[in-house]
Parts: C-alpha cells; structure tokens; sequence
C-alpha cells in the first residue's frame, strides 16, 4: 500500500513538475524582449560631458543659471555627466555600452541628408535612409519598420506597441498597416480595465499646460507606457520622448536641461520595472538613441549640420562595456540589431554587442 502510495506521489510530483515547466516557458517566451526608446535632438554634448557651461553662462539663453549651476554643475566631467544623466552613468556606463563621444573617437551619426525628426525616426526604425522623406508632414510611411517586422514575426506577434509624445509617430510607424498599437500625441489609454493613473491621465492630460499642440509632456507618454507594460507584457516596446527638442527649438536651455534630467529618471524607472518582473528581468535590451543632431554654441536650438548622434544598449550578454572607442556606427544600424538581437534576422549591418 505504501509503494502504491509513494509511486503516486512520484507520478504527481512530475506532473506538477511538468506543468510548472510548461507554464514557466508559455509565459515568458525565451525570446529577448526589446525596448526601443529615443530622445528627440538630444545633443551629444550633454550626454557624455553634462550641462555645456558656455550656454550656462549665456543670459540670453538661460534664466535660471544659479539653479543649473548647483544642480547640475560640477569641477570634472564625470561628476556633471552623472548629476545629469545619474542612469546612463550609473548603471549604463558600467553593465552596458555607449557610443558617440566624439572626444574619445566613438563614433555615431546619422546617414541620413535631412538632419529633422520624421527622416531621422525612418532610418532608425527601418534601417536606411529614404531620400523622399523630406518634411514632418502626416504622410504614412511606405516603409517597413523593424516594429513591424517584429509584429509579423511567429514570437513577436501582437506584442508590439508604441507610446510616443509627438502626434506624427502613427504615420512613421504606419499603424494602419503594420497594425501595431501607437499611442502618440493626446490620445487617450483605451485599455479596457484601465488603471487608476490611465483614467487620470486621460483626464487631465490636456488639463496640464499644452505647450505644444502636437506633443504631449513626456511624463504623460512615460506613465501610459509603463500601465501599458505592466498588464500587456509586450515583447517589443518603442517609448519616444519629445519635450527635448522642443524646449531646445525655444531656446529654453533650462528646460532642455530639466527634461533630459526627467528622461534619464524615466528611463531608470522603466529599467527598474524590467528588472523586477520575472517575465524582463535578464532577457531584456534597452536601445536608446536620439534622431538629430544639434547646433553649438549660440545656434544650439538648431538641427545644425552636424551629423553626430549617440546610442546606448543594455541588456544580457554584452561585451565590452562603457564608452566603445576608436569605434564608427551608425543610425541605420539600430534596426538591423533589434533584428539580430530577437533573432527576427542575421542581418550583418549590426552594431557588433
């Protein structure tokens, strides 16, 4: 009776065993998932050598100079670069990679003839640059996204998202036909059990100030995102941050500088979620980039002529960390390593990881 009894045991043991094995793998999907997320003209400048004393110092440029100064000075570049950026320098600048101080002859451009936001934000999405995309104008895009790619591949389908802060991302990303669920400029959560801060958001987002009409502040686009990730679990996500370039067009540097402050926190709050979510945590990339160059000095509100960009990657696996010197990539190269890094394609126009 005993043996009866202990072999029932085993044979159930195993079966629970079996079950939790199963279960375990349909809900996580070994598959990376990948987080795509750009900040709209952000000058590389502060993001490897902090708040640019120069423009600092420029009455004409900044009104609130002894607050930049005590916030975010400092005597030595890697102590003003962290009070800016405390994620990128952190936790990025240590577990993962960064690209594009031009100091250090890190290298990383743009390929595009354009230098604005709608071609800058194809050639990172599809991977080149598409010489006839040449306004901001609400045309939808005839190229395939990587978003899409993802969206029609066997382990990414339909979990894929986009919550951007500018209103023209639905015709960038073309959600009429690739079908993937943009929530850009005012729009609304439509999540059917919507959380507590999706029915605030959508109460008072055009309650808060509209600065300006086609793009919404970023905190807004961050909060519906991260609602969004918590119940949907998307394997992709693509998060684009506005208020940067606008403030910089404005030439307000004090809030240029106060919202790459926000992003950065942003950005290391979403890490924090991923990493503390057992379906994220260890088998998630973060890609992020910026889609323009800026001017220097006193035309730094402009796009500039320069091509200088920068990126960063964190995730698993990754080789060499910190800042990659003596190293040139590119724009177009940030869609063919999404592609390699889920395994959608071996495409060989990658940044080496």
């Amino acid at each position: 009776m005993l043996k009866i009894l202990l072999k029932k045991i085993k044979y159930f043991i195993l079966f629970v065993s079996v079950f939790l094995l199963f279960n375990s793998c349909e809900n996580r999907n070994d598959s990376p998932n990948i987080f795509l997320i750009t900040l709209d003209g952000v000058r590389w400048q502060e993001v490897f050598y902090g708040v640019d004393s120069v423009l600092v110092n420029n009455p004409k440029l900044t009104s609130e100079k002894p607050y930049l100064i005590d916030r975010f000075d400092a005597n030595n570049t890697e102590k003003k670069r962290k009070k800016l950026m405390p994620f990128f320098w952190n936790e990025i600048f240590k577990n993962g990679k960064l690209y594009g101080d031009l100091k250090q002859k890190s290298y990383f451009s743009i390929t595009n003839n354009r230098n604005f936001s709608y071609p800058g934000y194809n050639e990172i999405l599809t991977g080149y640059a598409d010489s006839l995309i040449d306004s901001n104008s609400k045309i939808y895009n005839k190229n395939i996204t990587v978003l899409e790619k993802l969206n029609n591949s066997e382990s990414y389908k339909n979990r894929v998202a986009a919550f951007c802060s500018w209103d023209v991302f639905p015709y960038i990303i073309n959600d009429k036909r690739s079908g993937i669920p943009v929530n850009a400029g005012y729009m609304p959560s439509n999540s059917i059990n919507q959380s507590e801060i999706e029915k605030f958001i959508n109460s008072n987002q055009k309650k808060a100030p509209v600065i300006w009409e086609s793009v919404r502040l970023d905190v807004f686009t961050h909060n519906l995102a991260l609602e969004y990730i918590k119940k949907q679990k998307p394997k992709a996500l693509y998060i684009a941050y506005g208020e940067t370039d606008d403030f910089a067009h404005m030439g307000d540097y004090d809030q240029y500088i106060k919202s790459l402050h926000n992003n950065d926190k942003m950005i290391s709050e979403l890490w924090s979620f991923i990493q503390s979510d057992p379906f994220y945590k260890d088998n998630t990339y973060l890609v992020i980039t910026t889609d323009h160059g800026r001017g220097i000095k006193e035309k730094w509100s402009g796009h500039g002529d320069s091509k200088s960009t920068w990126a960063a990657i964190l995730g698993p696996n990754l080789g060499e960390k910190g800042i990659i010197k003596n190293s040139q990539n590119f724009t177009n190269q940030i869609a063919p390593t999404i592609e390699k890094i889920t395994g959608i394609s071996s495409n060989n126009n990658s940044i080496k990881l």
